[in-house]
């Protein structure tokens, strides 16, 4: 049983060192880290999960980005524990994060992943979205949450000073 809720100011030192578990020490000298840097996070899409006993399970973070002028979430990074993976728990984050995006008004989300993975979720690999380098534009990924939503947006993904919507 696992309790799913919206991450705390309380959580963030906890969900940081989760990212660190599962992800290579230089994980924040990637790109899209550029576009993260002093950009509030869309706290309600901000969601963790754990376990019965408070232990933190799993986590996922959302940051308002654009390209071409257009609003877009900019998913990531999703990390489950190593001892806790293969239960499910990434795909809940990702299936419960966009239906609340769905819900709240936003239209389309990107995120830099494996197709493979991410295909499940409807994510397909985005034609004329450029990701700052050194991005391999194969991993350049979207989904529309709205018919339509990306069928006009191209451009650079840059960043935002504000929140989005």
């Amino acid at each position: 049983m696992y309790q799913l809720e919206e991450e705390t100011e309380a959580d963030w030192w906890e969900v940081e060192a989760l990212y660190d578990l599962c992800f290579a020490p230089g994980r924040t000298a990637l790109s899209s880290y550029r576009l993260r840097e002093g950009v509030p996070t869309v706290a309600a899409l901000c969601l963790t999960l754990r376990d019965a006993d408070g232990t933190l399970a799993a986590a996922i973070r959302y940051w308002p980005a654009e390209v071409g002028g257009d609003d877009v979430l900019l998913l990531g990074p999703v990390a489950v524990h190593p001892t806790r993976q293969g239960e499910g728990l990434g795909g809940l984050l990702i299936n419960e994060s966009l239906a609340e995006a769905r819900r709240l008004g936003w239209e389309r989300v990107l995120l830099v992943g494996d197709a493979p993975y991410y295909r499940r979720f409807g994510f397909a690999k985005l034609e004329g979205v450029e990701m700052p380098p050194p991005t391999n534009p194969e991993r350049v990924l979207g989904i529309a949450l709205k018919a339509g939503a990306w069928a006009h947006t191209r451009g650079p993904v840059t960043k935002v000073s504000g929140a989005g919507i």
